[in-house]
């Protein structure tokens, strides 16, 4: 049995209840094959092995009142994956889904998508099971009070620079500042994702879904193509999707459509500016559900339910490139074969894993461009990068700058994931070549550590 073979099984034994990070491990350690052959020193300081069990896992209580005086607790969790190459960086997602598994899995992830970025950054996530949708201002304020009341102890713009993700937005990153700044009475770039007024970065709310936009760009360009005249499918409603609409449209495209937890939305007339306007005070202002949209918009058409590749799988709906932005696992084989039957020649994910393992197979089985959240998505956390190092410099860069940035961020991850892949055997493979490269970034810097 090959040493991959060995931890992903130890994994499966060890944490089998939590199949979200068995499925991250699975999908990261078997593209990374082909670098025990090359590395053996990777196998004598048994990196494989060490790559998959976090530095620690940080479990609290959070205790809150609500409006009406009723005592609620929730369960908080702060996991700090691997810091070889930097501070401990990523998302806080509040959901109900939140568990133990979810947390390992982003903060596993997380380690080669802040390694590919080139910026000094380690990987970890956190979050709570609190669920923010339909909570009061109020309601939300002492919820993230009281979970900063124990996570403050734990972070520090030189340990863990949390930010946000599922459920935590400017409001969230707002009321958690606050009271960070108020117990250690120290303005620290601690978080990430702030308000311009007190230290957020242009460009930062927009950066995930224009990284992934971008890096779908590069990938079209390597077979002739553009995203110009392009149909284009994107699930969620957040700041992804909305910032992927935004600039999907800018570059020529036409998106059909976006969703929420309640159901999907397919505009086939295209999501003009004027459109997303609309959606985004929906979304950001009133906090309202997708299906308001079809009220206004007649031509639209709302499905109860069913997510965006639930329709395009029984609508037969034509696309040729998908963004998928919404949660894990919301593509399976099935809908990834009605994708292609379609017309999809590009997959650029928004989302942290959002293709299951059967879905990834028929991609590669297709030969489909397939770009991993890892990969794809981490321009968000690469302007969080950049948001920290004006921070540490006390600046602000313009939005043109930040851009600028963001663009060569992007380029740069695509080359690497080209070059890695042509490297190790597995020439296009933008998966192979994704975690490869983010892979021997940290794998080289734990070696130089010694066993630590």
């Amino acid at each position: 049995m090959s040493v991959i073979s060995e931890v992903i099984d130890k994994v499966k034994r060890q944490d089998s209840e939590q199949k979200e990070f068995i499925q991250a491990v699975h999908e990261v350690l078997e593209t990374l094959e082909p670098t025990v052959q090359k590395h053996p020193e990777f196998v004598k300081a048994k990196i494989y092995e060490r790559i998959v069990e976090p530095d620690r896992v940080i479990m609290f209580r959070v205790p809150w009142v609500d409006d009406n005086g009723n005592v609620h607790v929730n369960r908080g969790f702060r996991v700090q994956f691997n810091n070889a190459i930097g501070p401990y960086k990523g998302g806080l997602r509040f959901h109900p889904s939140v568990n133990l598994g979810i947390i390992k899995f982003l903060g596993f992830e997380q380690i080669f998508k802040n390694s590919l970025t080139t910026l000094p950054m380690g990987g970890g996530k956190g979050g709570s099971d609190f669920d923010p949708k339909g909570k009061s201002d109020m309601d939300v304020m002492r919820f993230c009070q009281s979970f900063m009341r124990e996570l403050y102890r734990h972070i520090g713009p030189d340990t863990d620079v949390p930010a946000g993700d599922i459920g935590v937005g400017a409001r969230e990153i707002g009321f958690m500042f606050g009271y960070y700044k108020k117990i250690e009475n120290d303005h620290a770039g601690v978080l990430t994702g702030k308000g311009l007024e007190y230290g957020g970065s242009l460009l930062r709310p927009e950066a995930t879904g224009y990284g992934a936009t971008y890096f779908a760009a590069e990938m079209l360009k390597t077979v002739g193509k553009e995203i110009k005249g392009m149909t284009v499918a994107i699930s969620g409603s957040g700041n992804v999707a909305q910032y992927t609409i935004e600039k999907v449209t800018q570059l020529g495209g036409k998106v059909i459509s976006f969703s929420d937890s309640n159901g999907t939305i397919i505009d086939e007339e295209g999501i003009t500016p004027d459109k997303l306007a609309f959606l985004m005070e929906l979304k950001n202002v009133r906090r309202g559900r997708v299906k308001e949209y079809a009220q206004k918009y007649k031509n639209a058409h709302y499905f109860e339910g069913k997510s965006v590749w639930d329709v395009i799988k029984e609508q037969g709906i034509k696309v040729n490139v998908a963004f998928p932005s919404a949660t894990e696992n919301e593509i399976d084989g099935i809908h990834a074969q009605a994708l292609i039957k379609n017309g999809c020649i590009c997959i650029s994910e928004g989302a942290n894993m959002p293709s299951n393992l059967d879905a990834i197979k028929i991609y590669r089985e297709h030969n489909i461009l397939f770009a991993p959240g890892k990969a794809a998505n981490a321009g968000g956390v690469a302007t969080s990068g950049l948001e920290m190092s004006q921070n540490s410099l006390r600046l602000s860069w313009t939005r043109e700058e930040v851009d600028n940035r963001l663009q060569i961020i992007m380029k740069s991850i695509h080359q690497s994931c080209l070059d890695a892949s042509e490297a190790y055997g597995k020439k296009g493979d933008y998966l192979t070549g994704a975690n490869i490269a983010g892979f021997l970034k940290v794998a080289k810097a734990m070696v130089a550590y010694g066993i630590v």
